[in-house]
């Protein structure tokens, strides 16, 4: 039989990784070794900080919140509980996107919330 050698196999195996590595500066987009370190790196930190964009929106959606009750003289967490109690069940997404487009529509929620308490 035939020895096989694995000449196509290894050159398509290095110039994905060197196509992933396009655009990245100096010889990390161009020598194979550097270029899969920083493949390898990225890779890593964008599996990261698709967990953290969760925490980050998350965040900010309670900071706007939190802003929009204040205005109505009333704090994040009672404003929440009064939710919770008036059987609102608004997610924090919508709950911040009706406080930065409809201000009147988030104090007729707050004022459901206060009677609630």
């Amino acid at each position: 039989m035939a020895r096989v050698k694995g000449a196509m196999a290894t050159r398509k195996r290095r110039n994905k990784t060197l196509k992933l590595a396009k655009g990245y500066w100096g010889a990390k987009s161009k020598h194979f070794k550097m270029a899969k370190e920083a493949v390898m790196k990225s890779g890593n930190y964008a599996y990261i900080s698709r967990r953290l964009k969760k925490r980050d929106f998350r965040k900010l959606w309670i900071t706007r919140i939190s802003a929009a009750c204040k205005m109505n003289g009333m704090n994040y967490s009672t404003f929440m509980n009064g939710l919770k109690k008036a059987g609102i069940t608004l997610n924090r997404k919508m709950l911040s996107e009706i406080a930065i487009s409809d201000a009147a529509g988030f104090t007729a929620l707050t004022e459901k919330a206060k009677a609630a308490l």
